[in-house]
C-alpha cells in the first residue's frame, strides 16, 4: 500500500463537493422513449443526446421559475429566482495530464436553439482544457495552496447574484457512452439531471409488445428549494418533451 496527496489536478472537485454538502437531495428517475430524437439524428447534423435534453430541459425550467433558482443561507435562508436558463455540463476530460471531470457553463438556453447548443457542446468537447480560457480558473486552483484555492472557490460560487453564471442554474451529466443504465448526481444546482445508456427494450404499445430504445432519466432536487411534486413536473415534461422531439 502507498499513500500520497491528492493529485492536485482534482481538488477543485474537493472543493466543490464540500460547496454541496448543505443541499438535501431527492431523487427521481423515469424511462424515455427516444424513438423520435433517434430518428431526428438520423437527418444530416448528428447532435448530441445531451444537446437535446439541454434544449429540452431549459424550456420546461424556464416555465418553472421555482425550480429554475438557487438558496444560500441556514438561519435566514435567501433564494434567487434567475431569469434566464444556464446549462452546466460536466466533461470527461484530461488537464495536465490528469483525468478528471469539468464542467462548462453554456448561458441562455431558454433562448438557443439546438444548432447553437450543439455548437458549444462541440467547442468543450473538442477543445484543450490545458489552453481553453474557460478554464483558466480551474488551471490556477490546481497551482494555490489547497487552503487558499478552496476560499477562492467558495468567493467564486456562492454569492446568489453571480451563481447561475458560475455553477448555472441546473445540470445535465450522462454516462450514456457506457452500459449505465442510471445514475443519480448532485450537481450543485437545484436540478440535476443525469442520462444513461439509451438501449433497444419491451415496451407495451396498445396492448402489443414493441421494441423501443429507452434511456433512464434521473433527476436530482434539492428540497430545501423545491418540494417532489414540483421536480416530478419538471421530469414529467423533459420526458414528454424528448419523446415528442420534432413530432
Amino acid at each position: 500500500m502507498s499513500v500520497a496527496p491528492l493529485a492536485r489536478q482534482r481538488r477543485h472537485t474537493l472543493f466543490f463537493l464540500n460547496e454541496i454538502r448543505d443541499f438535501s437531495p431527492v431523487f427521481l428517475d423515469t424511462d424515455v422513449d427516444m424513438t423520435n430524437v433517434r430518428r431526428h439524428r438520423g437527418g444530416p447534423v448528428r447532435y448530441s443526446i445531451v444537446s437535446y435534453v439541454l434544449h429540452t430541459a431549459a424550456a420546461v425550467l424556464a416555465k418553472h421559475p421555482d425550480a429554475n433558482a438557487a438558496v444560500t443561507g441556514r438561519i435566514r435562508p435567501r433564494i434567487a429566482y434567475h431569469d434566464r436558463v444556464h446549462g452546466k455540463l460536466t466533461l470527461d476530460r484530461t488537464i495536465d495530464g490528469r483525468r478528471v471531470v469539468l464542467a462548462a457553463v453554456l448561458p441562455d438556453l431558454d433562448l438557443a436553439g439546438l444548432d447553437d447548443i450543439q455548437r458549444q457542446v462541440e467547442h468543450y468537447r473538442d477543445g484543450d482544457p490545458d489552453r481553453m480560457p474557460e478554464f483558466a480558473g480551474v488551471r490556477a486552483l490546481h497551482r494555490l495552496p489547497a487552503t487558499v484555492g478552496s476560499m477562492a472557490f467558495r468567493r467564486t460560487v456562492r454569492p446568489l447574484r453571480t451563481r447561475a453564471q458560475r455553477v448555472g442554474t441546473f445540470a445535465v451529466t450522462s454516462l450514456g457512452h457506457r452500459p449505465v443504465q442510471s445514475f443519480h448526481s448532485v450537481g450543485g444546482t437545484t436540478v440535476t439531471l443525469g442520462l444513461g445508456q439509451i438501449a433497444d427494450r419491451p415496451v407495451v404499445r396498445d396492448g402489443a409488445v414493441a421494441i423501443a430504445p429507452l434511456m433512464r432519466l434521473s433527476l436530482a432536487f434539492d428540497h430545501r428549494v423545491i418540494d417532489g411534486a414540483e421536480a416530478a413536473d419538471v421530469l414529467t415534461e423533459i420526458k414528454d418533451g424528448l419523446e415528442g422531439y420534432g413530432a
